[in-house]
């Protein structure tokens, strides 16, 4: 799905940001509005919302500790690298 135009690609660019409730009662606003008026942007939205909601069920379990100690492993190893780089 492509949506055209400079409204829909501000639009997009924040979706992330509205479903998350994550900015300011006039943005959300603005990009209610929009949404409100453009199919292209209310199916991406509605697919976002879609996928976060899946994504969130899916992993309502926790994970094994040995995996959680692979994953934190990997990130401090990650950070160190970037931090090597500066």
């Amino acid at each position: 799905m492509s949506c055209e135009g400079p409204d829909c690609e501000k639009a997009l660019e924040r979706l992330y940001l509205f479903i998350d409730h994550e900015l300011d009662n006039a943005s959300c606003d603005e990009i209610q509005a929009h949404i409100d008026g453009c199919q292209e942007c209310l199916t991406e939205f509605d697919l976002e919302v879609l996928v976060k909601t899946l994504v969130s069920r899916s992993c309502s379990e926790v994970a094994p500790q040995p995996l959680r100690d692979r994953v934190l492993l990997s990130i401090r190893s990650v950070q160190i690298e970037i931090q090597q780089d500066r």
